[in-house]
């Protein structure tokens, strides 16, 4: 599915259009549509712990979200050797507006709660 980034990703934001693919159940791969070599492997954040930010209002009007709107929240995670030290990015969460196709990432600078740098292995058997 490809979807319109309404709000750049930080430190891409040459990036317009994306397009997702399904890894598995969890981990969904985020790939530039003009840039090849531009691609990130994505988690479901809800997966691995609890998980709630408000979208911003400035953030929803660009994507044109509702309390209706079917949003799918996916974070950047950087794949590691083994799996279990692999870096979950919670800071900055993608939002993907699956109504329109239109998607832009937030950035939770003010979180207490959420880190740019979390291993995946500090939320297994919890």
């Amino acid at each position: 599915m490809k979807f319109d980034i309404s709000v750049p990703l930080l430190g891409f934001e040459d990036v317009k259009e994306v397009e997702l693919e399904k890894i598995d159940d969890i981990f969904m791969k985020m790939q530039s549509t003009t840039e090849k070599h531009i691609s990130f492997t994505l988690i479901n954040p809800f997966i691995l712990r609890e998980y709630d930010f408000e979208v911003p209002t400035n953030i929803s009007e660009i994507i044109n979200a509702t309390q209706e709107s079917n949003l799918l929240i996916l974070n950047i995670v950087l794949i590691q050797t083994p799996i279990e030290d692999s870096i979950v990015n919670f800071v900055g969460p993608l939002v993907f507006n699956t109504d329109n196709n239109k998607a832009a990432q937030i950035i939770l600078s003010d979180s207490p709660v959420y880190a740019v740098a979390e291993k995946i292995s500090s939320f297994l058997n919890k």
